[in-house]
């Protein structure tokens, strides 16, 4: 019986999946008990010659599509999977040893719930992959201070049942970035009042290398992701869009300074700056876009 089925989206990374696929191969868990399915979202060249010599190591599936991004290569994942609980993670990823036995340990007690694991910087030398990662322990420290009641995870490092992911609705594909999409679904299962549970012990690393330039531009997709969500979010509960309190932007720029870095906090701080600002740019950007399509 497979018990999990790993889900990796990729799209021209085939180095960091490399990596990736080196780690699971290292999972402390029964090889013909879990799956790993890639999904290979229309990357320029074909992944079989890298992917050929995990065939021998791994039960391994690779699935080509025509890119439509993450939300619908992980769907098309979900879709060819066979094991009772879905992990998902991403191909710059690469999860601890114990990752799937913490996870089947915490279905054992709680099989309804979707578990939300805890997300590490691989690239402890670069100042923007560090801001980038803080941001999201901030954004966990402020939406699950309740970690038996959770209430935001990212998808590269989420596991939920198959048939509960299924019955909630998969992912929303008119997200075509890697921007909320992980958030309206969380949102999404909250309102149908299941539960979520944030368990750190199920760790991964995360290797996302960044520039000034790509930084800026993942928190401006942030925000058009963002926007979307709201937009959705608004037609599902009829509530107006809801702004974080001023204390939640204070907290957040005093927060490099609470936390052990390998980079100057005030060049961190610089950066959040950077990502508010890009943030709020791409929102009010898919905004006048969403608007002139409207128009047309």
């Amino acid at each position: 019986m497979l018990n999990f089925s790993i889900i990796i989206p990729t799209y021209n990374r085939p180095e960091r999946l490399k990596t990736c696929l080196d780690s699971l191969t290292h999972l402390n868990y029964p090889g013909d008990r879990f799956e790993v399915i890639i999904v290979d979202d229309g990357s320029d060249n074909p992944l079989d010659n890298l992917v050929n010599p995990y065939y021998h190591q791994l039960n391994l599936t690779l699935i080509r599509q025509l890119n439509a991004g993450p939300a619908k290569a992980r769907n098309t994942g979900v879709n060819a999977a066979k094991g009772q609980y879905l992990a998902f993670t991403d191909d710059d990823c690469t999860p601890e040893q114990n990752w799937l036995l913490v996870l089947e340990n915490a279905f054992s007690k709680t099989p309804n719930a979707l578990l939300g694991g805890k997300t590490m910087n691989a690239l402890l030398d670069n100042p923007y992959s560090t801001a980038s990662q803080l941001l999201i322990d901030y954004l966990y420290d402020y939406y699950n201070t309740n970690s038996a009641q959770a209430t935001f995870f990212t998808s590269n490092n989420f596991a939920v049942s198959r048939e509960l992911f299924n019955q909630v609705g998969q992912f929303d594909v008119t997200y075509p970035l890697s921007a909320a999409e992980d958030r309206e679904f969380c949102d999404r299962w909250l309102h149908q009042s299941n539960k979520m549970i944030y368990i750190p012990e199920v760790t991964i690393y995360h290797a996302h290398l960044l520039t000034l330039k790509t930084f800026y531009f993942q928190h401006f997709n942030y925000g058009r992701g963002a926007f979307c969500f709201h937009q959705i979010r608004t037609q599902r509960t009829n509530e107006h869009i809801k702004v974080e309190p001023l204390k939640f932007y204070l907290n957040l720029l005093r927060y490099p300074f609470l936390s052990k870095l390998s980079q100057s906090a005030i060049l961190v701080t610089i950066l959040f700056l950077i990502s508010q600002f890009a943030n709020v740019a791409g929102f009010f950007w898919e905004q006048w876009h969403q608007s002139e399509k409207e128009l047309k």
